[in-house]
């Protein structure tokens, strides 16, 4: 297999001016910097008003390509902002790029959200509920099946001893997180919608006072369970708030804690294989997502799940 080449602050700088050559910003003194939250993409500003993701490799590609028309299909539906591509092709053989307009504001990691915040995120989870998902997937969007909550579990409780001997988890809030409990939190069939699938905070654009401006990176959308944008905002913004939207938005008890549980096991897991050497995500970030994910909140001590299946209001 042939390496794919490592982009350079020159490749960038000579492609960034092949694109704008007709632009004021394609100057020698073009302002090129790397964004340092660039996921798999290898993502750099150019100037203050774009930016510039390369994919680096070939199934990447293919996510970006899709994930072209899916913005398209999203942004009628939410009433956030969308990036807008400017111009799209390869940088290398087989290897895409989109130049997109930036959407101004910090990150959730940056910028608190406000209570207008968490009504901006209940509209786009609404607004994700309301996406056709026959367009969605007509456009290569796959259909991913939920997740296994009680193998989660399983994986949790195992993870969470260790993070108990590195005294960094109390794990008594996670045993009392039961097999029966999380039998009665599956996803429910006829559930799926589409789903961002990746909303950490580094995603969501937040303005100096709160509110939620607009939401990037959408190549792991997926139709599937709904729970998994709830988990990504524990995770962004804090249970709590999560469930606040998530509530806004018209979802139950179920969907709610199901989401809350999903993101409390993943940040123990996580947590645990950043700790043994699996993961290189920054520490500090894993200790402040798992802090945000076990936040205790109301809904857990009043909510009733029926026998029958079916969900008491949140």
């Amino acid at each position: 297999m042939t390496q794919a080449p490592t982009p350079t602050a020159d490749t960038i700088r000579r492609l960034v001016r092949s694109l704008l050559k007709e632009s004021a910003t394609g100057t020698p003194g073009l302002d090129i910097r790397p964004v340092a939250a660039g996921g798999e993409h290898s993502t750099w500003w150019v100037g203050t008003r774009y930016v510039l993701r390369l994919a680096p490799d070939r199934e990447a590609s293919v996510r970006q390509r899709r994930e072209l028309r899916l913005r398209d299909l999203v942004r009628p539906h939410l009433p956030v902002a969308v990036p807008a591509g400017v111009t799209h092709g390869e940088w290398a053989p087989g290897l895409t790029y989109t130049l997109d307009t930036a959407i101004p504001g910090g990150t959730a990691e940056e910028h608190d959200v406000s209570a207008v915040g968490e009504a901006d995120l209940a509209g786009l989870l609404t607004g994700l509920r309301e996406v056709p998902v026959r367009q969605a997937v007509t456009l290569g969007v796959p259909r991913t099946p939920p997740r296994s909550l009680e193998a989660l579990r399983r994986m949790a409780v195992a993870a969470a001893e260790r993070l108990a001997i590195a005294d960094e988890f109390d794990p008594a809030p996670l045993l009392h997180f039961t097999s029966p409990g999380a039998a009665q939190l599956a996803a429910q069939p006829g559930t799926a919608v589409l789903v961002h699938h990746d909303l950490k905070g580094e995603h969501l654009v937040v303005s100096a006072d709160g509110r939620v401006r607009g939401v990037l990176d959408w190549t792991d959308a997926a139709v599937g369970d709904p729970a998994e944008d709830i988990a990504g905002l524990a995770l962004a913004v804090g249970s709590g708030a999560a469930v606040r939207a998530a509530t806004l938005a018209g979802y139950g008890a179920r969907p709610c804690l199901r989401g809350l549980w999903l993101a409390r096991c993943d940040t123990v897991i996580r947590l645990t294989d950043r700790l043994d050497g699996r993961d290189d995500s920054p520490l500090p970030l894993l200790r402040t997502q798992l802090r945000r994910a076990w936040e205790a909140i109301l809904l857990e001590r009043v909510s009733d799940l029926r026998e029958d299946g079916t969900d008491e209001e949140a």
